[in-house]
C-alpha cells in the first residue's frame, strides 16, 4: 500500500495498551500522521463520552466514529453530527428474543446526546443486575424499568450474560435476529452489542471517508475484535494486531506486532 490517506484505528486493544494508556511512541507516531495533513480517525465501540480522553491525549480534533458506528462525531466541535439508533418498538422485540434465547440475562441501551464533554443524563440505562465486563466496571449500577430502559432510541443495545463468552452467546442469538440488526461483540467476557442494520464501523468510517473525500482504497485501518471485522474488510488495508481475535485476524491484510508492542506506530511508521 502506498502512503494512505486517511488512517482509522480502533481504541482498546489496538491503539491503547494494555493498560488502557497511549505509549510515547504511539502518540509521537500519531502526531507525524496530522502533522502530514493526514487524518486520524478513532473508530471504536465506545460511547462519545468515552472518547475526549483518548483524542485529547492523541492530540486529534477530527472525527470519531462511536458506538461501532453508529454515532460520528465532530471532536473539535464537540457535537454528534450523525447517528442511527434503533427504534423503541426494535429495542422491545429484540429484549423479548434475548430474554428467551439467552436465561438470566441483563440488557443495557446506549443512548447519545449532543455533546461527549457534556453528556445528558441517563444516556446508558440498564438492569438492576447488569454488570460491564472490564475491571472497573464490576461495581452495580443503578438500575431501570424495562419500560425506561426500551422507552427511547438507542444506538446500542446491549446484553450481557454471567456464565458465558461472548462467542456463545453470538452462537446462540445469531440464528434467531438474522439481519433485522447488526450483533457484534469488542470482548469475550460474555457480552453482544447490537445496533441498527447495516450498522457498523465500516458504515461509520464510510461516511467519514466520503466527507474527507477520500476513497476505501485510500484506508488504511487497525483492529482487534469481532466488531473490528466489517471496517477492516471495507479498508483498502486492513491489519489486526498480534494479540486479536481469529476474526479479526483472519479478516486483515496483515498482521502487526501486538497493542502492548505499539503495533500501530509500527506500521505507520513505514510513511509517517
Amino acid at each position: 500500500m502506498q502512503r494512505p490517506s486517511l488512517v482509522a484505528s480502533d481504541v482498546d486493544g489496538t491503539l491503547l495498551g494494555p493498560l488502557g494508556r497511549l505509549s510515547p511512541r504511539t502518540t509521537a507516531t500519531i502526531g507525524r500522521v496530522l502533522a502530514a495533513g493526514v487524518p486520524f480517525v478513532l473508530a471504536t465501540g465506545r460511547p462519545p463520552r468515552w472518547v475526549p480522553e483518548i483524542a485529547d491525549a492523541a492530540g486529534l480534533t477530527g472525527y470519531a466514529v462511536c458506538s461501532n458506528g453508529a454515532v460520528l462525531h465532530d471532536l473539535a466541535a464537540d457535537r454528534v453530527v450523525a447517528a442511527e439508533p434503533l427504534s423503541p418498538v426494535r429495542l422491545t422485540d429484540l429484549a423479548a428474543l434475548l430474554d428467551d434465547a439467552l436465561p438470566g440475562c441483563a440488557l443495557a441501551s446506549e443512548r447519545v446526546g449532543g455533546s461527549a464533554r457534556r453528556p445528558a443524563e441517563a444516556e446508558f440505562v440498564s438492569d438492576a443486575h447488569y454488570l460491564h465486563p472490564w475491571p472497573e466496571g464490576s461495581q452495580p449500577l443503578p438500575g431501570h424499568a424495562r419500560a425506561e430502559l426500551l422507552g427511547r432510541d438507542a444506538v446500542k443495545l446491549l446484553v450481557r450474560h454471567p456464565n458465558m463468552t461472548s462467542e456463545e452467546m453470538a452462537r446462540a442469538v445469531g440464528p434467531l435476529v438474522g439481519d433485522s440488526v447488526t450483533m457484534t461483540y469488542s470482548t469475550d467476557e460474555g457480552l453482544l452489542e447490537f445496533a441498527a442494520p447495516g450498522v457498523t464501523k465500516a458504515s461509520g468510517l464510510a461516511a467519514v471517508a466520503e466527507r474527507l473525500g477520500v476513497p476505501a482504497s485510500g484506508v488504511l485501518a487497525f483492529g482487534d475484535m469481532p466488531n473490528d471485522v466489517p471496517m477492516l474488510t471495507w479498508a483498502g488495508h486492513g491489519v489486526a494486531m498480534a494479540n486479536a481475535h481469529p476474526a479479526a485476524r483472519e479478516a486483515a491484510d496483515e498482521i502487526t506486532a501486538a497493542n502492548s508492542e505499539d503495533g500501530v506506530a509500527l506500521v505507520l511508521e513505514r510513511w509517517f
